[in-house]
C-alpha cells in the first residue's frame, strides 16, 4: 500500500529558515545544515529500504497562487497567505506494509535538527493513497 506523509510550514517557517527574522527567530546556517543532512539520510535510508517512491519540498507560500469560483468564474489570489496559516510544504509517498509502518516512518521526522520552537509545533500528516476510484466505495 502506498502512503503519503505531509509536512507543513508557514511563510514566516520559510522566512527563518533563510535566515530572516519575521516574528519568529532566524535559523542559523548551522540549523539549515544540519536539517539539510537529516533530510538527506532520511531519503537515503527509505531508498535503501526500497519503501521510497516519491519525495518533493514545495516553494514558499509567497510563490503560491490560489484559484477559487465566484460567480461562475476563476478568482485567482497570489499568496502570501497570513503568515500563520500553514500550508503543506513537501510530501513523501512510501509504499510500505502497513499504516503502522508509515507511522514509523513519519515519526522519524520529529528527530529533524531545527530551532527548539519550530520542533514544539511540526508535525506531519499519513493519508493513504487511492489508486483509483474504486478504493473509495468500501
Amino acid at each position: 500500500m502506498k502512503y503519503m506523509i505531509l509536512s507543513y510550514a508557514s511563510q514566516q517557517d520559510y522566512d527563518g529558515m533563510a535566515g530572516q527574522e519575521s516574528g519568529k527567530p532566524a535559523w542559523t546556517a548551522e540549523d539549515f545544515a544540519a536539517m539539510g543532512a537529516f533530510m538527506e539520510k532520511f531519503n537515503n535510508d527509505l531508498i535503501e529500504s526500497g519503501e521510497l517512491v516519491e519525495t518533493r519540498g514545495l516553494a514558499a507560500p509567497v510563490l503560491t497562487r490560489r484559484i477559487g469560483q465566484k460567480d461562475g468564474a476563476a478568482v485567482v489570489t497570489d499568496g502570501p497567505y497570513a503568515e500563520t496559516q500553514e500550508v503543506l510544504a513537501g510530501y513523501w509517498i512510501v509504499e510500505c506494509e502497513s499504516m503502522d509502518r508509515a507511522t514509523e516512518i513519519a515519526a522519524r521526522l520529529g528527530d529533524t535538527p531545527a530551532p527548539d520552537f519550530v520542533r514544539a509545533t511540526a508535525y506531519a500528516d499519513i493519508r493513504p493513497v487511492l489508486e483509483g476510484r474504486d478504493d473509495l466505495v468500501g
